[in-house]
């Protein structure tokens, strides 16, 4: 019972120290944060299995980590106002052209992060050509063009 509550209490810790360190997909990921993805990594082996580390209290905290992932889905599909909280929500980065420099501060993406995104996805070079860019919850930045 004790590998349960250590497993659900380290999945917690972690979407939460998720959620507040900021949306960033895969592909965003600088070598810092690689490096920090496996120093929490191992850090959490170490208080997920503690002293037990059998291959049955392995199974038991993999089926239970995955368990609350699933029941997290449902809770948030029967309460849309948690999955808002754990997933966040678009914020809207460029409107109408212009920056939103708060909204930039807040998700703590940079001006270049989208216009990175914005020459990758679209082909645009300058700011100008940019209608709308927003930062979606799952971390993407949707680049919308303006209309020549």
């Amino acid at each position: 019972m004790e590998s349960v509550i250590r497993g659900a209490a380290i999945y917690f810790v972690l979407l939460i120290a998720l959620r507040l360190s900021g949306r960033r997909t895969v592909a965003q990921m600088t070598p810092f944060d690689l490096v920090l993805l496996l120093i929490i990594a191992e850090t959490t082996q170490q208080a997920l299995l503690g002293d037990d580390f059998s291959l049955i209290n392995a199974a038991l905290l993999i089926i239970v980590l995955f368990s609350l992932d699933i029941g997290l889905s449902y809770v948030k599909q029967w309460a849309p106002r948690i999955g808002r909280i754990i997933d966040g929500t678009p914020t809207v980065l460029i409107s109408d052209g212009k920056p939103d420099l708060r909204a930039f501060t807040r998700a703590r993406v940079s001006l270049e992060d989208v216009l990175t995104t914005a020459r990758v996805e679209q082909g645009l070079g300058r700011l100008d050509q940019i209608k709308s860019a927003v930062l979606e919850a799952d971390g993407a930045v949707s680049i919308i063009p303006r209309e020549t």
